[in-house]
């Protein structure tokens, strides 16, 4: 038989047999009830349990309620009322909710400082690095050695290789300093700015060297740091003047220069001391030996950028 409304009822009790099976005890009441004695009705979870009935009581019987205090003489404040006693055996209702009570938080410690970086290796990181120095200094020398012994990309832009990409119309500069070679000069290092700024972008470090002067900061050293960016690191490279009129010796073609130019850029370069710039003499070192310094200089420049 189907009920329209709740659940079936269990099947009858037979004398003799226990519970139906399927369904759990608790379907039967734990003991049998007097004869003529009502049964409770079911508490629904709303509001306090209904109070059991004392024993030998009718049923039905509630029992008295508790006797009101007496009211307070005129200007004495009411005495609080106690809270009514609860029946014994009955506990609250649990909170239906379903929240739950956290223990007691603890102190709150400060986050620990992150962990100091060490300074970057300066052959593992992608640098832009300008290389001065006066004619025969060996700056074009010692900055391929350094490019190719690098264990990252590196590339080596010389100002007189891009400069001499014009091949009709060269203006040397041997031949008298004019404004064609002015003009060629500030095209050059344009030129070899966008190079470095595009190496960089893609990961590749670059060196460039160029005879930059100190008098002349705006065209010179400024010029550069517009061109490839503040985070161009200059290095100078200054051996004496008897060992750059040798080199200068060895040179050929346009790239070697009168004594008398040669002495008179070196002058010029000594300005650079006292500037804040690294200075490398290398009159007594080769090739290999100035590239490992470069390096050490530029670990120091890195942790401490010059202000230039």
């Amino acid at each position: 038989m189907q009920h329209a409304v709740g659940s079936p009822l269990p099947p009858p009790h037979q004398p003799g047999h226990g519970p139906a099976a399927g369904w759990p005890p608790a379907a039967h009441h734990p003991g049998p009830h007097p004869p003529g004695a009502a049964h409770p009705a079911p508490h629904d979870g709303t509001g306090p349990a209904p109070a059991p009935h004392p024993p030998g009581a009718p049923a039905g019987h509630q029992p008295p309620p508790p006797p009101m205090p007496p009211a307070p003489p005129p200007g004495h404040p009411a005495p609080p009322i106690p809270p009514a006693p609860q029946p014994t055996g009955v506990h609250p209702a649990p909170d239906a909710t379903g929240h739950l009570r956290l223990p007691a938080a603890g102190p709150v410690t400060a986050p620990s400082a992150p962990p100091t970086r060490s300074a970057p290796d300066p052959t593992t990181t992608t640098l832009a690095v300008l290389l001065i120095g006066p004619a025969g200094a060996g700056k074009t020398s010692v900055a391929r050695h350094w490019a190719e012994h690098r264990p990252v990309p590196t590339a080596h832009i010389s100002l007189d290789d891009v400069r001499e990409w014009v091949r009709s119309g060269f203006a040397d500069p041997q031949a008298g300093w004019n404004d064609d070679s002015e003009t060629q000069y500030r095209l050059a290092r344009r030129t070899c700015g966008f190079a470095a700024r595009n190496f960089l972008a893609n990961g590749i470090s670059c060196i460039l060297d160029d005879a930059v002067f100190p008098d002349r900061p705006v065209v010179g050293l400024g010029g550069w740091k517009r061109h490839v960016g503040p985070g161009l690191l200059p290095v100078v490279l200054l051996p004496g003047l008897d060992v750059v009129l040798e080199r200068n010796a060895e040179r050929t073609g346009n790239r070697r220069l009168a004594d008398e130019e040669v002495a008179r850029i070196h002058g010029r370069m000594a300005g650079w001391y006292g500037s804040g710039l690294p200075i490398i003499d290398n009159s007594q070192l080769d090739i290999p030996t100035t590239a490992r310094l470069l390096d050490e200089v530029l670990a120091r420049a890195i942790a401490s950028p010059p202000s230039w």
